[in-house]
């Protein structure tokens, strides 16, 4: 801490990310990241614009993204939104849609970085906790809010709600923003952006992080009706009007438009978690339901800190959260590929 600090900065409590180790033979399972490369027309497209033209700024628009997505979805281009990264994307929401005066609304258990941007922009926000089974009750969202936020599936925990229990929340709210944030949709669960042309107040956010293994690249993006779209648009061009690079924007576009490859890296990891949800089963674990590409996981004896410890011992990372204590003995667990799946197994077994 520097004297030189504003007061801001002081108060300021950062989201801490999960750990990228710099050893290189840890099984890591620690941050969602899919096991599967990027797509290989996304490859040959970074490739591609790897050029001289790299001298120019790119599209500030990131219009051929845009139109790639709303093709994808069937929406109209301006209906999409991109950044960098889903987290640019929500900071931009939180800064944007949210506030109003009202305390805005998510899960006791979710997303830690949503209390983050709350802090940094001011707003407050209560937490309707999730019940017994650590699902989302969607009546606990029918009250005065300035906005409302949840993860589907649900992180840490995996879980999905449908799409009738979204739509609850959403036409329960007439007068405030509904937020999806569907960054592990793709692995089982619905998404929401079909409702968006009949509910003005729907926003849905994605990344390329997870499904399309493109986490490198730093690509988010939301969906919305057009007047929501042009608000998160105003707060782009007011604090970075190229939040893409073309060799972002040319992946991203590429990825999108290669639905063959998306599909059979989406099955192999959806089948993968299956087996090892099976396999913990077996060991005593207590796994919940899981539409995400990582499973939310507790041993009937033994804590969680002091499994995520052995694991690490044995080579193995996966993700611990000390707080809240309701969830402090499970461990949050990415799927890897079948081999990496088996090396954690096998360290289990060990330990």
């Amino acid at each position: 801490m520097s004297e030189l600090w504003s007061p801001f900065v002081k108060n300021l409590v950062p989201y801490v990310p999960g750990e990228q180790p710099k050893l290189t033979n840890l099984v890591k399972l620690n941050t969602n990241e899919n096991p599967y490369g990027p797509s290989p027309r996304a490859l040959d497209a970074i490739r591609a614009a790897a050029t001289d033209d790299l001298r120019l700024y790119p599209d500030p628009n990131g219009q051929a993204l845009k139109d790639a997505v709303a093709r994808y979805y069937g929406i109209q281009s301006d209906q999409v939104f991109v950044g960098n990264g889903s987290d640019e994307v929500l900071a931009h929401i939180f800064l944007g849609l949210f506030g109003h005066g009202r305390p805005v609304l998510f899960p006791d258990i979710s997303y830690s970085f949503y209390p983050v941007y709350c802090g940094l922009y001011d707003i407050a926000f209560e937490t309707p906790a999730l019940d017994e089974d650590f699902q989302i009750v969607p009546e606990d969202y029918l009250r005065p809010n300035g906005g409302i936020i949840f993860p589907n599936p649900n992180a840490p925990t995996g879980s999905a709600l449908a799409l009738d229990a979204i739509e609850r929340i959403v036409v329960g709210n007439p007068t405030s923003v509904v937020v999806v944030d569907e960054a592990y949709v793709d692995f089982g669960a619905e998404s929401a952006v079909a409702l968006i042309e009949r509910h003005p107040n729907l926003v849905v956010t994605q990344t390329l992080s997870k499904s399309r293994s493109l986490a490198g690249l730093r690509v988010g993006l939301a969906m919305g009706q057009a007047p929501l779209m042009e608000a998160l648009e105003r707060i782009k061009n007011s604090f970075n009007s190229y939040p893409l690079d073309r060799l972002a924007l040319a992946g991203a576009t590429a990825a999108f438009e290669d639905r063959a490859y998306f599909d059979e890296t989406c099955r192999q990891v959806i089948e993968s978690r299956e087996v090892l949800v099976g396999e913990l089963l077996a060991r005593g674990f207590e796994v919940l339901p899981s539409a995400a590409n990582f499973i939310f996981a507790r041993h009937v004896q033994k804590g969680g800190a002091a499994l995520a410890a052995g694991l690490r011992e044995h080579g193995v990372i996966v993700r611990h959260f000390s707080r809240p204590e309701r969830i402090a003995d499970f461990l949050r667990i990415t799927i890897g590929t079948p081999a990496q799946n088996q090396a954690l197994i096998a360290a289990l077994d060990t330990l």
